[in-house]
């Protein structure tokens, strides 16, 4: 490894002198200072960051921790907010929990062990105690998911007026018996998403028994595929779907392919996030849209904002995005028998 010292051999100058340039120290001249970073360059020298960590400075790493790389508006957070932090002088460090509270915990200590600046974390449902702990001692918010033991920093999208609308679309259509697929009660996003899907259905005039509810792990595709068989092979299924997950959705279209029920004509869908796919998918996808952008944007700025000013006490932030719905072709007024086919016979109801 290339060390300040072997700078200094070449250059023929003090240990000291080439430290103080790299720091760009007004002590040094412009021309020593070109005179060193170039050499530094050529040797490949890298700053021993570790070091100076160890006199307590912090690194230049801000943490992502999210449940599943593979829903896209993780995926696409964690895009945008590497570009922000990137452009502010920052790494972004990624680390998945697969909603795991013990593997959440786990990559809290690691982070925390190398001194990250900051924690940017969709929070599992019941974070561990240690886990509160620890970011008890490290700038952090909440994106997404908000849990109260974690603090009052918080970037999340409206999930209640969102599924409301979804479901209002439907309604106002004339569909009697909607189907929700969505994410457990426990978690905040779900709990929110679930009470937004029933009050349309009561601002609407209909029952509750006109809302048929399945929950599930929001990252399972084959907890949907389940879910909508059991929907869809129901004495009276619904005629219509909404979901509240991106994996959800990307099930459910999976399986409705799969049976052949024609969208809109024998069921309508309302999707969530607006994948590349979700667009030319059949009819195109009626879905809730997600400002994924926009609360990255707003997350980095933030977080810059309060390394960089490093307030004794952090005092209530949220800051709510609202969703959108996106019309497309594949919702329409119910139009009589719901069939599902399974290799090649159909069952249903009205």
């Amino acid at each position: 490894m290339i060390t300040t010292r072997d700078i200094a051999e070449r250059l023929g100058i003090s240990v000291s002198t080439v430290g103080r340039a790299l720091a760009d120290d007004t002590r040094i001249s412009e021309e020593t200072k070109f005179r060193v970073r170039q050499a530094a360059s050529e040797m490949g020298y890298v700053g021993n960051r570790a070091a100076r960590m160890m006199r307590g400075a912090s690194s230049n790493v801000v943490g992502l921790v999210i449940p599943d790389i593979r829903n896209s508006f993780y995926s696409t957070i964690a895009h945008e907010l590497s570009k922000n932090m990137e452009a502010q002088g920052f790494q972004l460090m990624l680390s998945e929990t697969d909603d795991d509270r013990t593997v959440e915990l786990r990559h809290l200590r690691e982070l925390s062990a190398n001194r990250v600046a900051g924690v940017i974390i969709v929070p599992t449902a019941r974070p561990h105690g240690d886990s509160v702990k620890l970011l008890r001692a490290v700038p952090h918010l909440q994106l997404l998911r908000r849990h109260p033991s974690l603090g009052s920093q918080w970037f999340g999208v409206d999930d209640h007026e969102a599924l409301r609308r979804a479901t209002a679309h439907l309604v106002a259509q004339g569909h009697t018996r909607i189907g929700y697929l969505g994410g457990p009660v426990e978690l905040p996003t779900g709990a929110e998403r679930l009470r937004g899907f029933r009050a349309a259905l009561q601002e609407g005039g209909l029952p509750d028994e006109a809302g048929l509810v399945e929950l599930g792990p929001p990252s399972s595709t084959e907890h949907s595929r389940q879910a909508v068989r059991r929907l869809l092979d129901a004495p009276s299924p619904p005629t219509a779907l909404v979901l509240g997950s991106v994996q959800h959705t990307l099930g459910v279209l999976e399986e409705v392919a799969r049976l052949g029920a024609k969208v809109p004509g024998e069921l309508s869908v309302v999707g969530f996030g607006d994948e590349p796919g979700f667009s030319w998918w059949g009819p195109g996808l009626t879905t809730v849209g997600l400002p994924v952008q926009e609360m990255a944007t707003g997350c980095a700025l933030w977080l810059m904002r309060r390394l960089r000013t490093q307030p004794e006490n952090d005092g209530p932030y949220t800051s709510v995005s609202p969703g959108s719905l996106i019309e497309r072709g594949s919702t329409a007024p119910p139009g009589g028998r719901q069939r599902t086919r399974r290799g090649g016979s159909s069952s249903g109801g009205e």
